[in-house]
């Protein structure tokens, strides 16, 4: 010590115990800002989802057009681009493709519009059913009875050369069709 310091024999001053009034207001502007982020990261992450909707797609090849026949229906199933490893078989989307002309296709996801089950195809019928609770489509897609809202979902295609393809990667909702 320096000499001409001087020391306090108090010690350093006591902190004053926090009133009533800020603790609560400490509190309170705690719990609002908690209550701000919780709804708040939700918001953000519903806008954000916007501007990212369409990078879970890919164009992905369903194989050669004459795989598919003129006038039949036939299942294909494509390989998720999106996948990590752990995803297994569950990597590999079936998909309904049906072939309305020489260079015309509808290419129709297998899930059912009501709760997602898997239609299958009837060819004697020419109908789409579903198993699980009694939907059922006509060829083009287009609802015919059963619970569900809407007709089948449609992917996008394109043909490339001789091969078909499809725009895929994202599981159909009734909130973002494919």
């Amino acid at each position: 010590m320096a000499e001409g310091d001087h020391v306090d024999p108090k010690g350093p001053p006591a902190l004053q115990p926090p009133s009533r009034r800020s603790f609560l207001m400490g509190l309170g502007i705690t719990l609002n800002v908690i209550g701000a982020a919780m709804i708040g990261v939700p918001i953000v992450g519903y806008v954000a989802s916007a501007l990212r909707r369409r990078s879970y797609q890919a164009w992905i090849p369903l194989g050669n057009v004459a795989d598919f026949p003129e006038g039949e229906c036939r299942l294909a199933s494509y390989e998720n681009p999106f996948t990590v490893p752990w995803d297994g078989m569950t990597a590999k989307i079936p998909c309904w493709v049906r072939r309305t002309g020489p260079s015309g296709f509808q290419v129709f996801a297998i899930n059912c519009a009501h709760l997602g089950c898997p239609v299958r195809w009837f060819p004697e019928s020419q109908l789409f059913m579903c198993p699980c609770h009694g939907g059922v489509y006509y060829a083009d897609g287009s609802r015919a009875s059963g619970p569900p809202p809407r007709g089948l979902f449609e992917y996008e295609y394109e043909l490339r050369g001789q091969e078909l393809w499809v725009r895929g990667g994202q599981l159909p909702t009734l909130a973002g069709p494919v």
